[in-house]
């Protein structure tokens, strides 16, 4: 099968890229060379944002969610330019489009993000999510698509402003798609330090979906264990 049939249901690809980091859009393009996407992928070149690099990152992803709806896509796909791709399977990512082909009232699919909360479905590649940040790898169907459109700027960086929303929102699981170690784009210097101290985006990442997903066992092994320790000593 050709790689580039699994992202079928995608009728439009973006990947937002600020025009001065050349050095993310080569990484990108290995990355969708490598999981067929490569020729259905369109670059948006964005300038940065002369005040405020939130607003310019909202804006942003507003631009190809118009495109998209200006270009007819019911179902649109959207990048940031330093995704990477690890443990992609296509037959997942088939199993979890053919569960949004009959899920009429999803809004969006993250390929990759943090979640406040998750739980299974009907389907095992995918999992409903309350989702908390990281936008940089999602679909997103043209009725929901024409909602966020209509919303301006609010001072809101845009997964915040997703957080606020996160009804019907969903996961591939396990994940794959995950933000590279480049420098931040954005003003959170100091969370993205931390953030590297932690393991880098990809270790906290996964290890968001570890405990959400194992979450219930992992509380009740922690509480069975503090027992069992009370009854030992006493």
């Amino acid at each position: 099968m050709n790689p580039a049939d699994s992202w079928a249901f995608f009728d439009k690809v973006y990947c937002i890229s600020i025009d001065e980091r050349t050095d993310r859009r080569a990484e990108a393009r290995r990355q969708f060379a490598a999981v067929g996407l490569l020729k259905l992928v369109e670059f948006v070149i964005v300038k940065r944002h002369a005040v405020d690099r939130e607003q310019g990152i909202y804006q942003s992803h507003i631009t190809c969610l118009q495109k998209g709806l200006a270009a007819g896509a019911e179902h649109i796909l959207i990048f940031e330019d330093d995704v990477i791709f690890k443990g992609f399977k296509a037959s997942r990512l088939q199993d979890a489009c053919r569960f949004l082909n009959n899920s009429p009232k999803w809004n969006m699919l993250f390929l990759g993000c943090i979640v406040r909360r998750s739980r299974g479905t009907r389907q095992k590649s995918v999992v409903k999510i309350n989702y908390r940040c990281l936008a940089h790898a999602y679909g997103i169907n043209r009725r929901f698509a024409a909602e966020l459109v209509r919303k301006p700027w609010q001072g809101i960086a845009f997964d915040d402003f997703l957080g606020q929303i996160t009804k019907e929102f969903y996961a591939v699981y396990p994940m794959f798609s995950f933000q590279g170690d480049f420098r931040s784009d954005n003003q959170t210097h100091k969370v993205d330090k931390l953030r590297r101290m932690l393991g880098g985006l990809t270790f906290i990442q996964r290890s968001n979906e570890f405990y959400q997903r194992w979450r219930i066992w992992l509380i009740v092994s922690h509480v069975a264990i503090i027992m069992l320790l009370v009854y030992l000593l006493y």
